[in-house]
């Protein structure tokens, strides 16, 4: 029987403590420290359901959103159709978007076990080590999305780099899209507001570096590629560049040629 309430119940450590303990959790976005610690203390399993965790056919998430969607949101419900979880927890504050507060409810109603809402509304950063540091940028981008199932940051940091290419925007559902950055890419957007466990700081994620080419990423259909044509327009070595569900040979063509023509690779 379909439920009848619309919106998911709101989600914080006492609504936690009142269900049954869980052992794999799902999560969307980035939700509180103290909501990820909770789940950390009593060593429940998290799975990120915005990344790539499922390879299969993405019409499989057609019953349940448009195919005209953002296509990490659609990678949320892949996931929760193909994994045993035991609950899905979903920050549907400013440091996500309301497409996910829309998909919550999908899950919701599709769902037996618990879908819950949560706002991250925390300030405290911890810093952007990896935004910053020479690493590769595939492994990187590993390395800060990994970092949302911990409370808290890594116990040691790379030292960091001066930057000579940026990445702005979001992690990609597709990873393959950062295999043309040197080492010395600098991170920025809402990825360093990720490692900074700050996500709904809107300053930090407009903050990008005037003098080193950079790349504003977003994914196709994702409010903020809004933002990042603006913020790509304002800077004097910029590529604006959305990419729908897979990198296209175009999209890293298109990458390749921007970093070897400002001098960002040879």
């Amino acid at each position: 029987m379909k439920k009848k309430n619309i919106i998911p119940p709101a989600c914080s450590v006492l609504e936690l403590n009142r269900l049954k303990p869980f052992e794999n959790v799902g999560i969307v976005g980035m939700p509180p420290v103290d909501v990820i610690r909770y789940l950390n203390e009593r060593q429940v399993v998290i799975h990120d359901l915005d990344a790539l965790l499922v390879r299969t056919d993405m019409e499989y998430t057609a019953p349940y959103l448009p195919r005209v969607y953002c296509a990490v949101l659609r990678t949320v419900v892949l996931n929760a159709l193909h994994l045993d979880l035991d609950a899905i927890i979903v920050d549907t504050g400013p440091g996500k978007c309301n497409s996910a507060f829309h998909v919550a409810a999908v899950l919701d109603d599709t769902f037996a076990l618990p879908v819950m809402c949560t706002r991250n509304d925390d300030r405290a950063a911890v810093g952007a080590p990896f935004c910053r540091a020479r690493m590769d940028l595939t492994e990187k981008m590993v390395v800060i999305t990994e970092g949302v199932k911990s409370a808290d940051p890594p116990s040691s940091s790379p030292d960091p780099c001066k930057p000579t290419a940026g990445f702005w925007g979001v992690p990609p559902r597709d990873f393959s899209i950062l295999s043309f950055f040197p080492d010395t890419t600098h991170v920025y957007g809402w990825t360093r507001c990720m490692e900074n466990k700050i996500p709904a700081d809107a300053e930090l994620e407009a903050y990008f570096n005037p003098d080193i080419p950079t790349v504003f990423f977003a994914q196709t259909f994702c409010a903020k590629t809004a933002l990042a044509k603006l913020l790509a327009g304002r800077h004097p070595k910029a590529l604006f560049l959305d990419v729908d569900v897979n990198t296209t040979s175009s999209a890293k063509a298109k990458v390749q040629a921007f970093l070897e023509l400002t001098g960002a690779i040879t």
